[in-house]
């Protein structure tokens, strides 16, 4: 039936002469009244920008902020040089720590005192023994996975003392050679 009635209006329109631009401009199409405008949608208009672009769309690369920036040969190569990086987060109820390779982003060992295994032996889960516990159980599992060294960067919110370094003592006593960048 809206088909017919549109049908019905749109002929009209050529009886008396006009040339068709869209449905929607077309008098009395929409409740009887013309629209030449272009049409909008929550007031964005759907003009064509300069570079024939519509609005809200964005380009698929991202353009450096620096884009003539010298990258030296060590900045490109120490993720190969050295693959694997200690991560370490620790909070009031939890300590975790974590072997990650640089390239590939997998995480190769992994270790906290929210596991089950090593909830059932402590006493507290974030004291130091537990951090020494995190660290002693992260370098077994490292070795099984033939990772035997890794380098620990601070975060900046980070001092490297107490429960990091615990933690990162533990991994060097238990046989992990851990190469600390401290700026």
């Amino acid at each position: 039936m809206m088909l017919r009635l549109s049908f019905r209006k749109l002929c009209k329109h050529f009886d008396r002469g006009g040339e068709i631009r869209s449905l929607s401009q077309i008098s009395s199409f929409h409740s009887d009244q013309a629209s030449l405008a272009p049409r909008s949608f929550f007031g964005v208009e759907d003009f064509l920008d300069d570079n024939n672009s519509r609005p809200y769309t964005y380009q698929k690369e991202k353009k450096s902020k620096t884009p003539n920036k010298h990258v030296s040969f060590k900045q490109r190569t120490v993720a190969f040089m050295e693959p694997f990086t200690l991560d370490v987060f620790i909070s009031k109820r939890f300590v975790s720590a974590s072997i990650t390779h640089r390239v590939t982003c997998k995480q190769v060992a992994v270790a906290g005192t929210n596991s089950k295994d090593i909830k059932a032996a402590l006493k507290s889960r974030s004291d130091i023994p537990a951090c020494l516990a995190v660290g002693r159980i992260l370098s077994d599992r490292a070795r099984e996975a033939d990772v035997f060294t890794a380098s620990y960067t601070p975060r900046e919110r980070d001092k490297f003392e107490g429960k990091i370094r615990a933690v990162v003592q533990s991994l060097i006593d238990n046989g992990i050679d851990v190469k600390i960048y401290l700026d």
